[in-house]
């Protein structure tokens, strides 16, 4: 495989995408296309149909087929927005076909796929990305500077949400066979923000999955989960809700809570509530675009070898987290 295209600054990442997902049309193929350092070269689609729509609009080339997009020479990355449940066997093709991979997240279904996927990036010497946009805004390194600086006192608890309103019938996010649930679906959210905001020494004391019997996945979840020195996070999610996306951390002098925690659009202006005993206040932060930061960051990885955010031993730990959740909950049926 040919080197990024180009010489100096003015090289580019040459991305093919392998799949037609919404959040690929809605905000991720967008970014690409509007960031200098990279470049779609081709969208591929088990629907000729399909691929032409998304290239009509962002560029490139369609092509029908994900095997045939990964045969080609002109590309140095690609983009993976498939459903989780065919994240590792399709990362895994193209990262021993040398190919630089950014993959939806979550990066897999269980720490042993992650594992694999890992393994093999490493040995091909190429990046593995796992595309989880929210980590890229600026609120929440806002959100920690407040916390290190006391503003709410010793840290006891932390709570988040993330939970829309039911999905289609048909939707891939309602197939057991291609990872769907809402665990790894909406669940991931809140708990890679614990993750962030406690430390990675988090253990799962107890969870709750709702299971839709029909259906044959998770529709909605609760964990509660607690750091070695008893911080608790407590955390919902799911598929059958009212939109709900925010976070909170309570303090022994104060409490901080962040609403769009995870999705806001790069022109909002998020506000920050900070509480404290007989004073509320707002803090308004600068807008930020996450789904351009997470190009970015992919693409100062490929050009100039910058390690993304999440390393090797983050992107284990988070898939293990999962994998002890769903290892100690209870389903309700």
């Amino acid at each position: 495989m040919s080197g990024p295209s180009g010489n100096g600054p003015e090289r580019t990442v040459r991305v093919g995408v392998l799949g037609c997902a919404d959040i690929a049309w809605r905000r991720v193929l967008p970014a690409i296309a509007a960031e200098p350092r990279t470049r779609l070269v081709a969208v591929a689609s088990r629907d000729a149909a399909k691929a032409r729509r998304f290239t009509e609009r962002f560029g490139g080339e369609p092509v029908e087929g994900y095997d045939r997009l990964l045969d080609r020479g002109d590309l140095d990355a690609v983009y993976i927005p498939l459903p989780t449940g065919l994240h590792a066997a399709w990362a895994v093709r193209a990262l021993r076909s040398g190919l630089h991979v950014l993959v939806e997240k979550p990066l897999a279904t269980s720490r042993a796929e992650a594992a694999v996927m890992l393994d093999t990036a490493r040995a091909h010497g190429v990046w593995l990305m796992e595309n989880f946009m929210f980590l890229h805004h600026g609120q929440h390194e806002e959100v920690r500077r407040l916390v290190a600086a006391g503003e709410i006192g010793a840290l006891r608890s932390f709570s988040a949400v993330f939970g829309i309103p039911p999905l289609p019938a048909g939707n891939v996010r309602h197939r057991a066979d291609l990872g769907g649930g809402a665990l790894l679906d909406v669940g991931v959210y809140p708990l890679r923000a614990a993750r962030l905001l406690l430390g990675p020494e988090l253990d799962p004391v107890g969870a709750v999955l709702r299971v839709d019997v029909g259906l044959g996945v998770d529709v909605a979840g609760h964990v509660l989960l607690t750091t070695p020195d008893g911080v608790t996070a407590e955390l919902s999610f799911g598929f059958e809700h009212a939109y709900r996306c925010s976070y909170a951390l309570w303090g022994g002098r104060g409490r901080i809570v962040l609403d769009r925690a995870f999705t806001p659009p790069p022109t909002l202006r998020p506000v920050l509530r900070l509480e404290q005993q007989d004073l509320v206040r707002e803090i308004t932060l600068a807008a930020d675009d996450q789904y351009g930061a997470v190009v970015r960051s992919f693409a100062a990885a490929v050009l100039d070898g910058v390690p993304p955010r999440d390393r090797e031993e983050d992107l284990l730990g988070m898939s293990d987290l999962v994998d002890r959740v769903r290892a100690c909950a209870r389903e309700i049926r």
